[in-house]
């Protein structure tokens, strides 16, 4: 039987208990108040977030080791070869719509820090705006925000993660311009299974989960530029049929990527980013 033990976690001052799971495997750190639910196989995480959203007391992650009916952003089919990584969290924000989307930055620094201690080091890693991780130069995970009920603001929050640990879609996989995807596998060597991996990213989403609840979105918006692609660079942003091209200056406290153009300074609040 497995045995639960507390430790602290501590960042900036904060104080986030976290939980250790001990059954002759090894110890698996697991943060005090998150569900933990892993699933053979689903249609998706996003939609199972959505069935289970109002039976849950606490947040609480939810990943598949196969989907059958992945999504991207925009509706785009999503596929997963065996090995890859797919989750969900899904919790019940208190915040103002515009705020509890900014959740995006807050995933991705937890991503690039659930990287970091899989393979042991940051070099090759870089977050793109608006909610990709970069390895290498090439995508090795993404990000989709799903916001379940509106009425009264959003009553649930889906924050649906999918990684390429092992395999990376082909090119023809992906839309013509956008950055090439790769594997944490091919780039790295690392080897991690689907279930541990989650246990470092839960890990790293309380830290700075408890980070932007207490000190808001400041202190998360100047971590991700300090690890933000292309930063300084010019670079274009894509919404339907409109492009903008110009200098990646600052992500601003809204999160809209803001770029120095020919016509001036401008904040783009959604789109595809490319190189």
């Amino acid at each position: 039987m497995a045995r639960l033990t507390g430790a602290p976690l501590c960042v900036k001052g904060l104080r986030v208990e976290n939980t250790q799971i001990r059954d002759g495997q090894g110890t698996m750190s697991w943060p005090a108040g998150y569900g933990r639910r892993v699933m053979a196989e689903i249609d998706s995480t996003n939609a199972e977030a959505a069935r289970r959203a109002g039976m849950m007391a606490g947040p609480e992650w939810i990943c598949a080791l196969n989907q059958t009916a992945g999504r991207g952003r925009r509706g785009r089919a999503w596929t997963m070869p065996p090995g890859n990584f797919a989750a969900t969290l899904v919790m019940r924000p208190r915040e103002a719509p515009q705020v509890v989307a900014l959740r995006s930055f807050v995933a991705s620094l937890a991503l690039y820090d659930a990287f970091a201690a899989a393979t042991g080091r940051v070099d090759g890693l870089a977050l793109k705006w608006p909610n990709d991780v970069l390895l290498n130069g090439g995508k090795v995970a993404g990000i989709l925000l799903e916001s379940l009920g509106q009425r009264q603001g959003v009553q649930h929050l889906a924050i649906g993660i999918g990684v390429n640990l092992v395999a990376a879609p082909g090119a023809n996989e992906v839309e013509p311009g956008a950055v090439r995807p790769v594997s944490l596998l091919s780039e790295t060597g690392a080897r991690i299974a689907p279930e541990e991996f989650l246990d470092l990213l839960a890990e790293a989403y309380a830290l700075h989960e408890a980070r932007f609840v207490t000190y808001g979105f400041e202190p998360i918006r100047e971590a991700w530029l300090a690890r933000a692609a292309r930063l300084g660079e010019v670079i274009t942003a894509r919404t339907g049929r409109t492009e903008t091209t110009g200098t990646f200056e600052t992500v601003d406290g809204s999160g809209n990527l803001v770029l120095t153009t020919r016509a001036g300074r401008q904040a783009i609040p959604a789109a595809d980013v490319f190189f």
